[in-house]
Formats: C-alpha cells, structure tokens, sequence
C-alpha cells in the first residue's frame, strides 16, 4: 500500500494529458480536489479551444511523460512532489500535422483520502515571467545608442568549437537553427547555464549562426559572452536579458543588428520574437523561429520552459495574458 499515492499521481497525468486537446466536460472522476486549479483548468480548456479555431487548428492527440523529479516532503498522510512533464502535441492545419513540445514543471501535493489518494494542491511555476528585468533597466532608450560601443576583439570564439576567428557576414539562419533544435531541451555544457535561461539561449543560437559579437567589455553594452572569469561572471546583460536584448536589437547599428517588423508574418527563420506579458515596457521572455506552419505562421523554439516548435503567440502560455505585447525582430542578412 506504500505506493498507493503513485496510482493517484498516474491518474493525474493521464486527465492533465487528455485535457490539452480534449475540452469537453469530463464525464469520469477526477482526481483533483483543488477547486482553485480545476476553475483554473477550466478556463485555460475554453481558451485553448477558442485559440485552435481562430488559428484554422485541430488538436489531434497529446503524448505526456512524466518524470518523478524529487518527493519534497513526505509525511503521514500526505506527500509532496516535484513533476516534469514533458508534451509532445499534435494538431492539424491545413491538412498538415504539425508537432510541438515542451517540458513543464509542476508541483503537487497528495493527501490519503480513506483507501486512496487525491491531489489537493497543484502548484504551476511560471518561469517565463521571472526574467530580471529590474537589471535590464540599466538600459534606456536614451542611452543605448552612446552605449554601444566599439568592437573589440572577441576573446572566447572557440566557444563553440569553431576554431579560428569567424570572417564571415552572412547570417547563416540555418545554422542558428540548427542549434535551436539541437540544444531546445538541454543546455550546451560550455556555456553558464541560467535559472531563466531563455535569452542566453537565443544569444548562443544568433552566435551560431555567425551573428558577430561586439565585445566591450561592460555588462551594461554591446554583445557579448566570456563566460567565467577569475570566479566572475563576464556577459553583457543583452546577452542574458529580454529586456536588455530586445533594447540592444533596436537600437544597435553595427555588429549584430535586427529591423523591427510589424507582423510575424515578415519573419524568416532565425528571427527572433521577445515579449512582454504585462504590456508595461518590460520585455521578459525571447524565442528563435524554426520553422512554419501550413499557414506560414511563425514556429519558435524557447528555454526557460524548454519548447520546440511552439506556435509564436504563446497564447498556450502560463505567462500569457491579455496585454501581452511583441516585438518582431528581422535579424540582418549580412553584418
């Protein structure tokens, strides 16, 4: 009977699996007795389907693993756990089938209920609005242009096992895009690996892609990456912050330079989309797109809650909300 509280923890996976694609009323027992999750549920159901008809998408089918991540505190009665579920979801547009995935963390808290178990609290963590935009703010529209800075000389270009120093101009989208899906759902061990890690990913697919580093040595300019150095970190924060990101590709006239475009439409791939849940100036989340749909709308790959192929308005997104605002950066074809 010591294992009876799995059987529960199976039962959730499998109605939280069926809920990403199946909205009707439920018609067996659910395993939930959080009523603040179930109203919450609900209302992300409605929303997911809406979102599917108004983008010309049928959900297909949703494959859900689940990964035992750690029992955090197990007491008589009652136990709580740590969960990663990782997604692949299929859905039709076009009469083409299209997949996405993406690993979410969830945490859970089960309690005996006479012989068996039910899930009391389900706790969704939201990594996607925790970017530090409160050091981003060192950067202001008004000073971007006198702080980006001359070039230096990049001192850590074999970083990525290039070899010599890169000479090229072109923008090898390809290349960063082939880094986006070799790396969407694990972190590249030579790099600093960061608790909210989207935009240091993107910045390494943009450097993949031969995306040219201005090195000024100050973390509050140009772009630029050297990891560790005497025990300190050395990284510009538009390197590893949205905020600082998007303000460095709008202002920047040298070296990695991006247009901002007004539809995701205007995207190619390798082009790069940062957001701001709030709509109050704060961008705190960046994606790369990887491909596109059946109609021609932009797919991204993300870390943070590690995503491939996701489609770019978020509207999935335990971050999103209605005042969500984007910004569409066309990155340069030459540099």
């Amino acid at each position: 009977m010591a294992d009876e509280w799995r059987k529960a923890l199976t039962k959730y996976v499998n109605q939280l699996n069926q809920d990403e694609v199946d909205y009707r009323v439920r018609t067996g027992d659910s395993v939930v007795t959080d009523l603040d999750y179930l109203i919450r549920s609900g209302e992300r159901k409605h929303k997911l389907e809406i979102w599917y008809r108004e983008r010309g998408a049928a959900p297909i089918r949703c494959e859900t693993k689940a990964k035992l991540i750690r029992e955090i505190e197990h007491r008589a009665g009652e136990i709580e756990v740590e969960l990663m579920l990782m997604q692949k979801i299929y859905y039709d547009k076009g009469g083409a089938r299209h997949q996405e995935q993406r690993i979410d963390q969830q945490r859970l808290t089960l309690l005996r209920d006479g012989d068996g178990w039910t899930v009391s609290r389900v706790y969704q963590p939201v990594p996607e609005r925790s970017a530090p935009v409160n050091v981003a703010s060192i950067y202001t529209q008004d000073s971007m242009q006198a702080k980006i800075g001359p070039s230096r000389p990049y001192l850590n270009h074999q970083i990525l096992g290039g070899g010599a120093q890169r000479s090229s101009t072109i923008y090898r989208r390809e290349d960063a895009v082939l880094y986006a899906d070799r790396w969407w759902d694990s972190y590249n061990p030579e790099f600093a690996q960061f608790e909210v890690d989207c935009t240091s990913f993107i910045s390494q697919c943009l450097f993949a892609g031969a995306a040219p580093i201005n090195y000024t040595g100050k973390r509050e300019s140009g772009w630029w990456y050297k990891g560790y150095v005497g025990g300190r970190e050395a990284w510009s924060y538009s390197w590893a912050v949205a905020n600082a990101l998007q303000l460095y590709l709008t202002h920047s006239n040298s070296h990695l330079r991006a247009e901002v475009v007004d539809r995701p439409e205007q995207l190619q791939l390798g082009d790069v989309i940062i957001y701001d849940w709030d709509g109050n100036g704060a961008f705190q989340h960046s994606t790369i797109v990887t491909a596109f749909d059946a109609g021609g709308m932009p797919l991204v790959n993300a870390h943070t809650t590690p995503s491939q192929h996701r489609y770019w308005d978020y509207r999935d997104s335990y971050a999103y909300t209605e005042n969500t605002v984007y910004r569409f950066f066309h990155i340069a074809d030459r540099f």
